[in-house]
């Protein structure tokens, strides 16, 4: 694996943990970009996860991703 992959985990888990903390946010409008900032890591995830053959990583990405568009329309409705 090269070295700019192995770079790519820590925008990734930053991201991470920045879409938790706003998604954790009595704001509204943070909630939403945490929602949008989750899917940017799960991009990342899947990027790294794809040349690292971390296969359970991708489908956690993935399923993720799926629970995040959701959230996004039930943040909507509200």
């Amino acid at each position: 694996m090269t070295d700019w992959v192995d770079l790519i985990q820590w925008p990734a888990f930053a991201a991470s943990v920045l879409a938790a903390w706003l998604v954790g946010s009595r704001d509204q409008h943070r909630r939403k970009i945490g929602f949008w900032v989750f899917l940017a890591s799960n991009v990342l995830w899947v990027g790294w996860g794809i040349p690292a053959g971390a296969n359970a990583v991708i489908a956690l990405q993935v399923c993720l991703a799926a629970m995040n568009v959701r959230g996004l329309f039930k943040a909507d409705d509200r």
